[in-house]
């Protein structure tokens, strides 16, 4: 004879046992969707960042930069360039080891050249009085700042002079091939 109140209560347990696999299974489909949208989405930015017109941006922001004159620096679009990744990253729309990955470097040069010697972004704070300028760039080149002390130990970081890396890459970037 079918006892009924077993097959009821295995009924149940099969049903929630599938109506949590169906949630897991949704969970890391929507996390792996997640991941390949940030990758993508990184890509797509690093195509942008090696554009033509954005090539001809940092090359314009770096030759000012290494030369001291930032009065003359009539466009800062390499800086909301970093603002919007960084608003992105911020929020987990990109993924901050991808992002580090592909503009570490760039971000904390460019970052740093921008506070040092003249604090170009605090001056712009000031006379806009917008203290948000730029704060998810700021953000941003903290977070790459953290990465780097993580992935290459403090030791690394503490004996990599920022000033002369970064002349470095300012240095290439002022280099860029006129297009």
């Amino acid at each position: 004879m079918v006892d009924f109140t077993d097959l009821a209560l295995w009924t149940a347990v099969g049903a929630w046992v599938l109506a949590l696999g169906t949630l897991f299974l949704m969970y890391w489909q929507t996390r792996e969707n997640r991941r390949l949208n940030s990758a993508s989405t990184v890509m797509d930015l690093r195509e942008k960042f090696d554009s033509p017109r954005m090539r001809t941006a940092r090359r314009h922001l770096s030759e000012r930069l290494l030369e001291g004159k930032v009065d003359d620096i009539t466009n800062l679009e390499v800086v909301t360039f970093f603002e919007l990744v960084g608003a992105q990253t911020f929020r987990k729309i990109l993924d901050q080891e991808m992002v580090w990955e592909a503009f570490g470097n760039w971000i904390t040069s460019y970052y740093f050249a921008l506070r040092q010697p003249n604090d170009l972004i605090g001056h712009l704070r000031e006379t806009t009085q917008d203290p948000l300028i730029f704060l998810k760039f700021e953000w941003l080149s903290k977070m790459v700042d953290a990465r780097d002390r993580r992935e290459l130990g403090a030791e690394h970081v503490a004996t990599t002079h920022a000033v002369d890396e970064g002349r470095i890459i300012l240095q290439r970037e002022a280099k860029l091939a006129r297009e």
